[in-house]
């Protein structure tokens, strides 16, 4: 690889100076935590060893951060002579880390309970390989890096490629979509500037002077980014940061602070405080466009996503308001905790089965669409009555209307809500406008030991099976129009006072005989 090129000189020689600090680095950050682990652990015979080891290793950090910085030894007695000592002076710390570190694996030979040993196995790898390096961190200081660099070295990066990839980046065009920019600083020049810099960028700026200014503002209007600088009279922007984190209109808004506080614990605290990023005065306008570029485009992505979830968000509700219209709230419930198998006994149970009476002429004479609206105009008010009385409906059979009380729920009153679920059906019959073809029904009621459950996977029913069933749709159809048939079984399950009319007794088929009452 050619290496006339200055970028890519200088490419190999800051991979190079990585290379190199990155050990000493490692060696410094592995004996901070053998140290604290020996005091964890209480092997405080090993700790005068870790600290000298630390000083050790503070030492060699100190030399190569001055080779890297640029800082060259110096040249008294020549440049021969200056490099031997620099090479003196780079082997002195790391055979002491290599020395006191082997002492500690000698001493402490049943370190292998604790992750000490490999610790000082790492700590001493990378000792080693600088050590092997010495001449080409000595090389540094006459920037000569890459020249002392072994040939595997030099093509462990390609800084051809490197180069061409900046390259193109820096002329890749953002997005020239402009964004609107709230910028607050309270000294004008510096509004002034950073608004006519951005407005030559294509963005849309409003400014505000303060910080309650900026708090108007943001109540005035939408913005996608916020330029916030940090020191002002009556809010700094850290207090300014917290009220937009805290606020649901504002949380999502991206921020970047902006301050002449270089300091990175100011920086580190606008971070923790939800800023996207920190740009410190005066700025570098190559790096200002491509940070306020980027957050826009950041922006722009959760934007999308946030309209993605919102119409995700859309569609469940109105599968869940499908599902529940459905389903028993607590049979969605079971599927939706992953229950696959919905399959329940009741004991005490109450059916009633509604039959509209003469359906079959009425059909006859009516053209599909009214017929169609009419049963819809029955039914949907029969709906609205289960959920008045509690009472689950269970489906349509044709013109018949089945309902169940005291499923999915067991509910000791269930005889008596589905009586005054049957005289409510009757009334709003009553209610309805007069018609020459008025619906009338016959209502049958049984109550008794019901199965239910949850059938199909393609529209699926909660449905009820057994011999409650069959008799209270037998007592239906062997009923009286505009009139409620109950049993004997839902005579007895009664708590409230109704006033009943004995009927007869039905012989069903199969079950014999069965005393039967109309309530009145």
């Amino acid at each position: 690889m050619s290496t006339g090129n200055e970028f890519q000189r200088q490419a190999i020689a800051a991979h190079v100076k990585q290379r190199l600090a990155g050990p000493a680095r490692a060696i410094l950050g592995f004996q901070e935590l053998l140290l604290e682990q020996a005091r964890d652990f209480g092997l405080t015979y090993m700790q005068s060893d870790l600290e000298r080891i630390g000083a050790a290793a503070r030492q060699l950090n100190g030399l190569i951060d001055r080779l890297v910085e640029g800082e060259a030894c110096s040249q008294e007695g020549g440049e021969a002579d200056a490099e031997a000592r620099l090479r003196h002076d780079l082997r002195t710390p790391l055979n002491a880390i290599i020395g006191y570190s082997e002492m500690i694996l000698e001493d402490a030979g049943d370190l292998h309970q604790h992750t000490l040993k490999e610790d000082l196995g790492v700590m001493l790898a990378a000792a080693a390989e600088l050590l092997k390096q010495v001449d080409a961190i000595a090389g540094l200081s006459r920037r000569q890096a890459i020249e002392t660099l072994q040939p595997k070295d030099q093509t462990g990066i390609d800084a051809a490629e490197l180069e061409r990839l900046l390259f193109k980046a820096e002329n890749h065009v953002w997005s020239n979509q402009g964004g609107k920019i709230l910028v607050v600083d309270d000294v004008a020049s510096n509004r002034d500037l950073l608004s006519r810099r951005l407005r030559r960028e294509g963005h849309h700026v409003v400014t505000a002077d303060s910080g309650l200014s900026a708090l108007k503002r943001l109540n005035e209007d939408e913005f996608d980014l916020i330029l916030l600088d940090i020191l002002m009279p009556d809010m700094n922007g850290i207090e300014i940061l917290s009220r937009l984190k805290a606020d649901n209109r504002w949380r999502h808004v991206p921020v970047i602070m902006i301050s002449g506080l270089s300091e990175v614990a100011a920086v580190a605290r606008c971070i923790e405080a939800g800023a996207d990023d920190y740009l410190t005065k005066p700025f570098n306008p190559i790096l200002l466009r491509a940070r306020i570029n980027s957050t826009l485009e950041k922006k722009r992505w959760l934007d999308r996503e946030h309209r993605y979830l919102q119409q995700i968000e859309t569609e469940k509700r109105r599968a869940d308001s499908l599902i529940h219209a459905i389903l028993p709230d607590q049979i969605v419930a079971r599927l939706q905790g992953g229950e696959e198998i919905i399959a329940d006994r009741f004991e005490e149970v109450s059916i009633l089965f509604a039959d509209i009476v003469g359906f079959s002429p009425i059909a006859a004479k009516l053209p599909p669409s009214d017929l169609v609206r009419r049963l819809d105009g029955m039914f949907s008010r029969f709906d609205l009555l289960t959920e008045q009385h509690r009472v689950e409906k269970i489906k349509t059979i044709g013109d018949a209307y089945m309902a169940a009380c005291g499923i999915p729920e067991p509910a000791a009153d269930h005889a008596d809500r589905i009586v005054a679920l049957g005289k409510s059906m009757l009334q709003s019959l009553r209610d309805a406008p007069p018609d020459h073809d008025r619906f009338r029904v016959r209502i049958g009621i049984h109550s008794g030991p019901v199965v239910a459950g949850l059938i199909g996977r393609l529209r699926f029913v909660y449905d009820v099976w057994g011999e409650t069933v069959n008799i209270a749709s037998r007592l239906e159809s062997q009923g009286v129009a505009d009139r409620i048939q109950i049993s004997e079984a839902t005579r007895r399950a009664l708590h409230r006072q109704w006033t009943l009319e004995p009927r007869c007794a039905l012989d069903l088929r199969g079950i014999g005989t069965i005393e039967t009452y109309l309530v009145r």
